[in-house]
């Protein structure tokens, strides 16, 4: 056992090779162990919603089969419930099932903000709310950390998109990063307490977030009181040293040792304390000590009732009760978007039901890359459906959903799929209509390119309803879509991903077993031109320009009333809830809330508040989410709520004295139903030292129109000119680079991106989605990595002679290349040193 005296005394007795050898891994997912000293290697493995422990060769991207595991819905999913509770309930789950295969970090939850729908990696994220987003994910924290297994937040920070991930600089000003991208971690470390943190691949600011000194020792440490291990994403390394010094203490995967030597070379030389190293040591020894129950453990802690889960002695998992958590999760996350005329819930007064959609008999419940799960057994809507005792007429594919971002919606084959969904529905008094993003659509590595169902989906949808039957689109997806039917369909229902559980929940929503109780976590959008950043995310090579500042989703269209399908924190019910008897103070809300319908359903009481003056041209979003709860009620039933208020309720991040402050006023505290449907309101005032944001020169700020920012305008409000927003043209490429931009430089490097191009493009054909969005991983990849990644097959001298040939010097890199290759190949087959 690793105790306080064991840790001190191995690390004094430590060599420092064996020092610099902690701080990266052994392999792909397990850190090096110091058997001498009676340190253990320990594992981190994927995943935010359900163990991702490969069995066989290991990779980051879900290439590889892992082994069996309970996947619950996504974070996008969980994030509609509004229900910590619930939500740190599956974090124990996820615990237990970590603790059971002797993993002792589980990599999540991913709680960055969802600042543009287009962001591949959405359904791995809660909300657009830092509050909300900050809230589910402290609760997941709890319940993973509960069972043994250390939880790691992730991405640290502002990795807001996939696009050149690697690489891309996030600029952002001061009051944003605070307010909006880095209170959500603040939160879920304040409540939370996660043993470790993910450091983001990207610069924030024009620094490698994993070596970011401001955010990771002044911020995460100094004022947030983390007291854990921050480990890079995998691959995520630009600098070892600079990272060690910033506060990042494990670099993974590993380096085959090169970045070990580089470590000990730079204490050597003076350019690295000791006393740093030896800090990183201790928090991984401190890391090791807090998970050594996870390692140990022969059931899980609670006691329940056990199944065992794998053929080779590993401890048993109560899988059944795992899925039916699952299922509860998924029902619970539910959101009704939409019911004209009360058509849900469908009964045996629906007459005949035709299901029609893809997504119906192959259903999409999870996304793909590092998160990718291989269930435990999965719920299929179609099933689910016939077994609810609804009188399902027939099933009809009605598109292949894999044609439809292509041009095939008109093919011979899709019109007669789609023929033969009209012919079915034509003979149904009602129409289940399954609809979503397809595998391709959202993944780890790969942004999404438009808003848009697919265009097969939605002709299937213009034939449909012009039948005059009632329709009800059910709809899969991480993230927003544009619904330009919304207005001719009977109803929507959203199932987000929902996880190996998902299709139960979906047919129990739509036959009313259940309530839909999820409310969205995230602005639905008419159309993708109403975003803010629409007009430069994922267009520029080198930067990511945050000119939206601090309005993001429904901060920007609150505050220019900008028309939209679904606002924050909409959902329906299929009974009705009244509020009543509102009081509020600087520190909580209590509210009466009613159930006036007939059925039994649960309401989420939403809190807002209003800054003053903040809709006068003050640099401040109208209203913010301030506080929630839920309440689940019988007909008729009343019950008082109290409601906590956010501890940064009534303040503005001061990028003057940089630092929260309260700034005082007469504020509006409002309850309701959405960011659009506040039916209660109280005033408050907050008393402080008068304040007020210099907002000279920033007109679009204090409108809120930040669609269009000029240039000179974001410069005044960054207080800098912000770098160049695309790669140089012509210089040469360097190991920080990226393998995409090799593209277009003909020679080895441009035909090494083509090759990658027509792989992916030849994947996709032979309907391998995932695969094919592994390419643009690759292309994403720093040349660094290509060593760096390769299991030691590959030394820096080898890269620095590919290099030249990239760069246009093909022949003077292959007479450096193959005497590298030698030496390398030599001092691998040599005798290794104790």
């Amino acid at each position: 056992m690793l105790t306080p005296d064991a840790r001190r005394r191995a690390r004094s007795e430590m060599t420092l090779t064996e020092k610099a050898s902690l701080t990266s891994g052994a392999n792909f997912w397990n850190t090096k162990p110091v058997d001498r000293l009676g340190v253990p290697s320990i594992m981190l493995t994927d995943g935010p919603h359900g163990l991702r422990k490969q069995g066989g060769a290991a990779d980051h991207l879900g290439l590889n089969a892992s082994i069996p595991a309970t996947c619950f819905p996504t974070a996008a999913t969980l994030a509609n419930s509004w229900d910590p509770t619930l939500v740190e309930r599956v974090g124990e789950a996820l615990g237990t099932e970590a603790a059971a295969e002797n993993v002792s970090v589980l990599l999540g939850p991913g709680l960055n903000i969802k600042r543009n729908p287009l962001a591949g990696r959405n359904f791995e994220y809660f909300s657009e709310d830092p509050l909300l987003a900050g809230r589910l994910a402290a609760a997941q924290i709890r319940g993973i950390q509960s069972r043994g297994v250390g939880a790691s937040a992730k991405h640290f920070a502002v990795n807001s998109q996939e696009t050149h991930r690697m690489t891309m600089d996030e600029v952002v000003d001061e009051r944003a990063l605070h307010e909006t991208y880095l209170e959500a971690f603040r939160i879920a470390v304040t409540e939370g307490r996660p043993w470790t943190v993910m450091s983001s691949y990207n610069k924030v600011n024009g620094t490698y977030a994993n070596e970011h000194r401001e955010l990771l020792e002044e911020i995460l440490r100094g004022r947030w009181g983390f007291d854990g291990l921050v480990v890079t994403d995998w691959g995520g390394n630009n600098d070892r040293v600079a990272g060690l010094v910033a506060g990042n203490a494990l670099e993974m995967p590993s380096t085959d040792g090169a970045t070990d030597a580089e470590v000990v070379r730079a204490v050597e030389e003076g350019r690295l304390d000791e006393a740093v190293l030896d800090a990183r040591v201790d928090e991984l020894l401190t890391l090791i000590a807090r998970t050594e129950r996870a390692r140990t453990a022969a059931t899980p802690p609670d006691g329940a009732a056990l199944t065992a889960r794998t053929p080779d002695g590993a401890a048993p998992v109560d899988l059944d009760a795992h899925h039916a958590l699952a299922v509860e999760a998924a029902r619970r996350s539910v959101v009704l978007l939409r019911n004209a005329r009360g058509t849900l819930p469908l009964g045996s007064h629906s007459g005949r039901v035709a299901v029609i959609g893809d997504f119906a008999a192959d259903p999409r419940y999870q996304g793909a890359g590092s998160s990718l799960v291989n269930p435990t057994r999965l719920d299929v809507p179609l099933d689910a459906l016939r077994d609810s005792g609804l009188d399902v007429v027939g099933y009809e594919q009605g598109f292949a959903r894999r044609d439809g971002g292509r041009g095939a919606w008109d093919s011979p084959s899709s019109v007669r799929r789609r023929r033969k969904a009209v012919r079915l529905a034509e003979r149904a008094d009602v129409v289940l209509l399954f609809l979503g993003l397809d595998e391709s659509a959202e993944a780890e590595g790969v942004d999404r390119t438009h808003m848009r169902l697919a265009r097969n989906q939605l002709a299937l949808t213009r034939e449909l309803t012009a039948l005059g039957v009632p329709v009800v689109v059910v709809l899969a997806g991480g993230a927003p879509v544009e619904l330009p039917f919304a207005e001719h369909v009977d109803a929507i229902v959203h199932g987000y991903l929902g996880g190996q559980g998902g299709g139960q929940a979906i047919a129990d929503v739509l036959t009313g077993k259940v309530d839909p109780a999820g409310r969205l976590a995230e602005t639905y959008p008419l159309r993708y031109t109403d975003v803010p950043s629409s007009a430069t995310f994922g267009r520029t090579e080198a930067t990511s320009e945050h000119r939206e500042s601090i309005y993001v989703g429904y901060r920007h269209a609150d505050k220019v009333g900008l028309p939209v399908r679904y606002p924050f924190g909409h959902g329906l019910s299929y009974t009705t809830f009244e509020h009543s008897a509102l009081a509020a103070d600087r520190t909580s809300v209590q509210v009466t809330v009613t159930n006036t319908g007939d059925r039994t359903g649960t309401e989420t009481v939403q809190v807002y508040v209003e800054a003053p003056r903040a809709a006068e041209g003050e640099f401040r979003a109208p209203r913010e989410l301030a506080g929630f709860a839920k309440v689940t009620l019988a007909p008729g039933e009343s019950a008082s709520v109290t409601v906590d208020l956010a501890e940064h309720a009534f303040d503005a991040y001061d990028t003057g004295a940089h630092e929260w402050r309260t700034v005082p006023g007469t504020y509006t505290v409002q309850v309701g139903a959405s960011s659009r449907d506040l039916r209660l309101s109280a005033p408050v005032v907050v008393d402080g030292e008068p304040w007020a944001p210099d907002t000279t020169g920033l007109p679009h700020y204090r409108s809120g129109q930040v669609d269009r920012v000029p240039d000179d305008e974001f410069a005044a409000l960054l207080g800098r000119t912000p770098p160049a927003a695309d790669w140089p043209a012509g210089r040469p490429l360097t190991r920080a680079d990226i393998i995409a931009q090799a593209r277009g430089r003909g020679g080895v490097g441009g035909g090494l991106v083509r090759l990658i191009d027509v792989a992916g493009r030849l994947l996709m054909l032979l309907g391998r989605p995932h695969a094919a969005n592994n390419t643009r991983f690759v292309l994403d990849l720093p040349f660094r990595s290509v060593s760096r990644m390769s299991a030691g097959k590959v030394d820096d001298a080898m890269l620095d002679a590919f290099l030249l040939m990239v760069n246009g010097r093909f022949w003077r890199g292959a007479r450096r290349l193959v005497p590298a290759w030698r030496a390398h190949a030599m001092a691998a087959r040599a005798p290794k040193k104790d």
